[in-house]
């Protein structure tokens, strides 16, 4: 083989070495660092823009794509010590001139936490306020899409400043009492009877409790590799204690029911879309919405736990863009008539 013929392999052979070393090396040990840049690379490649809001001394970071137009902006509110990036899944299922913002809860991610925070469900409700208010989201109403705890924090807000929105989409959503316990409502007696009810299922501190957690929101049962669960709770461990006093927070008496004594005074045509296998969240739920809520849309997923982002974002994106789709039609009919 020709001397410079063989350098040239040796040299592409190196080139391509050195990417694949830095990802095994980060896989194996810093696997959190890997999924800051899944994350990181999962918003680039669908155009989602990160910016940071200010309310007097109070930042909130989120995420957008679009501008408003004639169609609705939608505002998604994550669930419990998640972020703004769990919507990607479904923002990837959604047409790109579609305004579209993702925003940290209280407390969360890139939004400010402080000790001095209310973060009971009222609470959240008015610092969302106060993010709306302070990017003018509410110039013309929009669309609010929440899932489980943020479910419950949309559901209030949708009671409280009604005027600000159009529509409303509830997935899974924490706040309202059950007629049948979930396993992990259970899980919380067990633990609360044995005094160990600082080992919330939902905050995991070990890739063993990580696993547990998965299998507790998905009905799908995903094959994760040990170094990403590592990688996972790399990233929570050091917000857990916060997670600890936000769960204690929303499940006190203030919090624990506050859609339910809401949703009477919810009027925005509202959508409930619910996993029939949720074990965090009985699917009963979503009848004490419908019986309550005027012009309430229930849809209920077969094989789809908790986690209906996740397990199922093609269908959930569909689901909202349909029901938007039939809202837009109905306004045209009232316009026309």
């Amino acid at each position: 083989m020709d001397l410079d013929v063989l350098n040239m392999f040796v040299i592409a052979g190196g080139t391509l070495a050195i990417p694949i070393l830095a990802f095994v090396a980060s896989f194996l040990l810093w696997p959190s660092a890997l999924i800051r840049i899944y994350y990181w690379y999962w918003r680039r490649a669908l155009g989602m823009q990160v910016r940071y809001a200010t309310y007097d001394d109070y930042q909130f970071c989120y995420s957008y794509r679009g501008r408003p137009g004639y169609r609705p902006s939608i505002l998604m509110l994550h669930g419990f010590s998640a972020h703004k990036d769990m919507w990607l899944s479904i923002v990837k299922f959604l047409p790109k001139n579609l305004h579209l913002i993702c925003v940290d809860m209280p407390g969360h991610e890139g939004t400010t936490r402080s000790a001095l925070d209310d973060y009971s469900i009222s609470g959240q409700a008015k610092r969302i306020h106060q993010f709306v208010e302070c990017i003018k989201l509410n110039r013309r109403p929009f669309h609010l899409v929440g899932t489980s705890m943020g479910g419950n924090v949309a559901g209030v807000y949708a009671a409280q400043y009604p005027e600000d929105i159009c529509s409303l989409t509830l997935i899974c959503p924490a706040g309202l009492p059950s007629t049948t316990d979930s396993k992990f409502i259970k899980q919380l007696r067990e633990l609360h009877e044995s005094e160990r009810i600082d080992r919330i299922p939902l905050i995991p501190s070990t890739p063993e409790e990580m696993a547990d957690m998965l299998k507790l929101c998905s009905y799908v049962r995903f094959k994760v590799p040990q170094q990403i669960l590592q990688g996972l709770v790399d990233v929570r461990i050091p917000h857990n204690d916060f997670y600890r006093k936000l769960f204690l927070e929303i499940a006190n008496e203030k919090s624990r029911h506050s859609l339910h004594e809401n949703m009477n005074k919810i009027k925005a045509p509202t959508q409930v879309i619910w996993g029939k296998q949720d074990q965090v969240l009985d699917v009963s739920g979503a009848s004490v919405l419908a019986n309550a809520i005027p012009d309430c849309h229930v849809y209920i997923l077969e094989n789809c736990g908790h986690s209906v982002v996740v397990e199922r974002p093609r269908k959930t994106a569909n689901l909202i863009l349909e029901f938007l789709a039939l809202l837009h039609s109905m306004d045209n009919n009232k316009k026309q008539a």
